[in-house]
């Protein structure tokens, strides 16, 4: 069975299974220096390379907009799971997601680090909401053997 014919099949073994919830799309054209918009039209902007948009404040690269994915991504895990736990008071909490572009001898890897901030927890309670979120993220499923994670806990 070709590779093609493998992923084909698995998406059609999943979609048996489960329920779409939510569906959207975006589109980039023009290569590294490109474009790229939301469907919804939300997003709308210029893409370099990491090292390139560094320089173009005018442009983000594919590294930010997981950044800023993966942080949304994670704070909704979060609130869901502090809400859970009888947290009454989530708006406070804030996660800041790093994106390292690193490179080895065997080829560029990129690297995520979540910076976690849950006010009025202890140490075990802020861990524990902390990897129950990580479960439970969409992102960090994605990213899971793909790519490494690291968790911090940020406490008063």
């Amino acid at each position: 069975m070709s590779f093609t014919d493998q992923m084909l099949y698995y998406k059609q073994t999943k979609s048996d299974t489960m329920k779409t919830i939510f569906e959207t799309s975006a589109t980039h054209t023009g290569g590294s220096k490109g474009h790229v918009a939301s469907d919804a039209g939300t997003i709308d902007m210029q893409v370099m390379p990491a090292s390139g948009s560094l320089e173009n404040n005018d442009a983000t690269s594919p590294e930010e907009l997981l950044a800023a994915g993966y942080a949304a991504s994670f704070a909704a895990a979060l609130e869901a799971t502090a809400t859970e736990h009888g947290m009454t008071s989530t708006e406070d909490i804030s996660v800041t997601v790093h994106i390292a572009g690193n490179e080895d001898e065997d080829g560029m890897f990129l690297e995520a680090t979540l910076d976690v901030y849950i006010p009025d927890v202890n140490k075990e309670t802020g861990e524990s909401l902390v990897n129950d979120a990580h479960e439970r993220c969409t992102f960090s499923q994605a990213t899971q053997d793909n790519i490494t994670v690291n968790l911090n806990l940020l406490l008063d």
